[in-house]
């Protein structure tokens, strides 16, 4: 474990106004970085109990959520940025982490407290940038047949859906984080911003909520079900069985996982199978909700939730293991969960739709869900569908 001073970008430069998915609109042009701390798994430990922990010894106590949040103090903490990788969701899980990442300068937790400044901060104008062309971590033939071994583990019963990731970089040389940020922008990115540290940085266009609470009351917003953004594609995601059941089984695997950590009894569908834009894509998306359980910490709720059902599988655990054996790339910060937590409040994104920069390349990943009904070749053109928009805006087209 360790403990990083406020400073501590080197090769990739601090955006001067924050922008952590989630924080409080009214506060971002005034935060400023006061304590970080970074957890890899070579680090040992609990990471969710040590992210917990670190949190109380800053100013913002979250070992029982239920709790109301006590009253604010203008010169204390405002909140925290909170990030952690697909792997360590998947060690929280007690699964294996899979396939090395191809990003090792991100850490796989990260935890960044924010106070206020004086005055408010200012974004730099951007410098050149070049992007340039785009290597894939495997072939269309090779995603397709992971497709196919879904199917295959399906029909032996090992599971009923598993959510297959690809992975592709670029070089690139300038400045990353304006192109980082242009992510924000893209219509339906519910957590739009950046997140920083040493010689790294993530960007995110996430439109999916892994974990809210407000009032009590835990929130997930599982997407799952993907078509062009046109009438027909409206009319035929509505249509289909097979996304209606493929949706539907993650739907009830999150209301299991919000059962472990809600008031009993309370755990409710709220909406289920509504139809939402996201850039060029319709998508659809359900809300579960729950009343959270008396002595709930953070540590635990991350134990819970952590890594998304909509991006693992079900039954998690068993899709865990099929992605470790079957995603050559890792999946660095891609399918973790990035967002802002505070007494009170926690609004967690999942990063899909998410980018990732080291010193040298800019790192993306897509994927979906597959069940038995699936064709291996349409599988790969909706992963495609998913990336282009973040390839897009990384180019600044």
């Amino acid at each position: 474990m360790r403990q990083i001073g406020p400073d501590g970008v080197d090769t990739l430069p601090l955006l001067t106004v924050v922008d952590v998915p989630a924080a409080p609109a009214g506060c971002r042009r005034t935060l400023v970085e006061r304590a970080r701390w970074e957890w890899r798994p070579a680090d040992g430990g609990d990471p969710a109990a040590a992210a917990q922990d670190f949190l109380a010894a800053h100013g913002l106590p979250l070992d029982d959520l239920a709790r109301p949040a006590a009253g604010h103090d203008p010169t204390g903490p405002c909140g925290a940025a909170l990030y952690v990788s697909a792997a360590a969701g998947a060690l929280l899980a007690g699964a294996p982490p899979g396939a090395a990442t191809p990003a090792p300068a991100l850490p796989d937790v990260a935890v960044v407290v924010y106070g206020h400044a004086d005055t408010p901060r200012v974004r730099p104008a951007p410098g050149p940038w070049r992007l340039g062309d785009w290597a894939e971590s495997w072939t269309r033939a090779e995603h397709a047949a992971a497709v196919e071994a879904v199917r295959e583990a399906i029909g032996r019963g090992d599971v009923y859906q598993v959510n297959v990731v690809g992975h592709a970089c670029a070089r690139y040389a300038g400045d990353p984080l304006p192109a980082l940020t242009r992510l924000g922008a893209l219509p339906g990115a519910r957590y739009g911003g950046t997140l920083t540290g040493a010689g790294w940085a993530i960007g995110c266009a996430s439109p999916e909520t892994l974990v809210e609470l407000t009032g009590g009351r835990l929130v997930t917003r599982p997407i799952k079900g993907t078509r062009p953004a046109t009438a027909a594609g409206a009319r035929e995601l509505l249509a289909s069985a097979k996304e209606r059941a493929e949706h539907v089984m993650i739907v009830d695997l999150e209301r299991n996982d919000l059962a472990r950590v809600a008031r009993t009894g309370t755990v409710t569908v709220d909406e289920l199978f509504a139809v939402r834009r996201w850039c060029d894509l319709w998508q659809a998306e359900s809300t579960v909700s729950a009343a959270v359980a008396d002595g709930l910490g953070l540590a635990d709720l991350l134990r819970a939730v952590c890594p998304g059902g909509s991006v693992t599988g079900a039954p998690k655990r068993a899709a865990l293991d099929q992605i470790a054996a079957l995603e050559p790339v890792g999946r660095g910060a891609g399918m973790g969960t990035l967002g802002w937590v505070a007494p009170g409040r926690i609004d967690l994104g999942l990063t899909i739709r998410t980018a990732a920069a080291d010193a040298e390349r800019v790192h993306v990943w897509a994927g979906g869900g597959i069940t038995w009904g699936s064709d291996p070749e349409a599988e790969v053109a909706e992963a495609a569908a998913k990336s282009a928009p973040v390839r897009a805006a990384l180019a600044g087209r």
